[in-house]
């Protein structure tokens, strides 16, 4: 982890690949094969993303096999699984982050109500981060000739309502 508690890109391979064994049981191709399915559809092809192999994962007791060719997650894994869904949120939200942020968004239902409301608060204040980084750079630029201003305010609407929706969010749970 970072020094602020965020995932590196190896830890967000772990907290996809833990999760998804939390589903159900899969054999390693159908694990490999879903892992690369949502990583790449998130960040696109990510050298990145390599990181560290499935049976890597095996042999430190994170998974293991269950009725021979499934994988399945340990008591360890599940562990592991809690305190990487428990770690940090870190603005901007692209590229690695945005990956960390749709992990988490699809594994959170697996941690305890008052987790899941500390990392929306997370969120939010990661939100609020972006959204003021944004606008200072908005209003630095103000004024001057080209298309930056247009687009910093387009980008400055999606940070909004990016933080909108996490207010929401928090108090759906």
């Amino acid at each position: 982890m970072y020094r602020d508690r965020t995932l590196l890109p190896k830890e967000a391979v772990r907290l996809a690949v833990l999760g998804i064994l939390a589903g159900k049981p899969l054999d390693y191709a159908q694990l490999a094969a879903e892992l690369r399915h949502f990583t790449t559809r998130i960040v696109g092809p990510s050298i990145e993303l390599t990181g560290s192999s499935i049976e890597m994962f095996r042999l430190e007791g994170l998974i293991a096999f269950e009725g021979g060719q499934r994988l399945a997650l340990t008591g360890k894994g599940n562990a592991e699984l809690a305190a990487l869904l428990n770690s940090g949120v870190r603005a901007p939200f692209d590229g690695i982050n945005r990956l960390v942020l749709a992990l988490k968004m699809r594994f959170l239902h697996l941690l305890d109500p008052d987790s899941q409301k500390t990392q929306a608060e997370m969120m939010i204040e990661a939100a609020e981060t972006e959204l003021a980084r944004i606008e200072d750079l908005r209003k630095h630029h103000e004024g001057e000739a080209g298309h930056l201003g247009a687009f910093l305010a387009h980008d400055a609407a999606e940070a909004r309502a990016r933080l909108e929706w996490f207010q929401e969010f928090r108090t759906r749970l």
